[in-house]
């Protein structure tokens, strides 16, 4: 039985987030409610002092701004130094050709030892193996398929020696040789605002104390269950009740991972 849980209520790992306005509250919360501990500093002068302390790092792509362009190369600068797992949210790289030369510009520095996961939806991810590929917004291309999520995210993997997460109605991480696809999750999910910040806070939670390619899929697979648990009316602080209530049992019981 898995025990990601466990481990992360055992050692409380500091996880610094630079993500967007939008969904800090949800982020830090869905960190705190698993039982790490949330910093969301921002400020160029300080970041790379905080994230030296922290057990994962989050960069999160949506809604740049000059300060937190800054803020994010000075962090992942330190991440890249001291070997801090590093989870990067390609929020809007499908729609932003800013937000996309970012993310190449971190990339090109990236020491190839550092724990390094890319999370996007089908779309982004498919932007980032395809440079004439574009999109309206932040959410993903329906047109895009299954097949085509899995072979653009295998192919970004092998290429950074990194793992992918691609969500979409079945979800899928690989590094480029394995592969498991997750369908734990409601389309209630994709109602509210900042469910997909929340999935890449709770992925750098399970990072911080397990970097595997299995630790990415139960971290997927558990933001799931809780959302299918968190279905109905007032959505959202139910889905806040059900990771607090998440545990290493709930996640082996009900995960829907199968692996190609």
């Amino acid at each position: 039985m898995t025990n990601r849980i466990t481990q992360i209520k055992e050692n409380r790992p500091l996880i610094h987030c630079i993500t967007n306005p939008i969904s800090i509250m949800q982020c830090a919360n869905a960190i705190l409610l698993l039982g790490g501990r949330p910093i969301m500093a921002e400020h160029p002068e300080e970041v790379a002092q905080i994230t030296e302390t922290s057990s994962a790092l989050l960069l999160n792509l949506g809604n740049v701004t000059r300060d937190r362009i800054e803020a994010m190369k000075l962090s992942f600068q330190v991440a890249n130094a001291s070997g801090i797992p590093t989870v990067i949210d390609a929020v809007g790289v499908a729609c932003s050709t800013l937000r996309r030369d970012l993310l190449k510009e971190l990339l090109s520095k990236r020491n190839p030892a550092l724990p390094l996961l890319i999370k996007g939806n089908y779309s982004e991810i498919q932007a980032l193996t395809d440079p004439d590929y574009s999109a309206s917004g932040v959410d993903a291309d329906r047109s895009l398929s299954f097949e085509e999520a899995k072979k653009s995210a295998g192919s970004l993997a092998r290429s950074l020696k990194a793992i992918v997460l691609c969500t979409g109605p079945k979800d899928i991480v690989t590094d480029g040789e394995r592969l498991a696809v997750i369908k734990n999750g409601t389309p209630q999910l994709g109602t509210i605002t900042g469910t997909g910040c929340m999935l890449g806070a709770i992925c750098a939670t399970f990072w911080a104390v397990d970097t595997s390619l299995k630790s990415t899929a139960l971290a997927t697979a558990a933001f799931g269950i809780c959302g299918e648990n968190a279905e109905g009316d007032l959505f959202l602080m139910r889905l806040f009740d059900e990771i607090g209530k998440l545990s290493d049992a709930d996640i082996a019981e009900n995960m829907q991972i199968s692996w190609e």
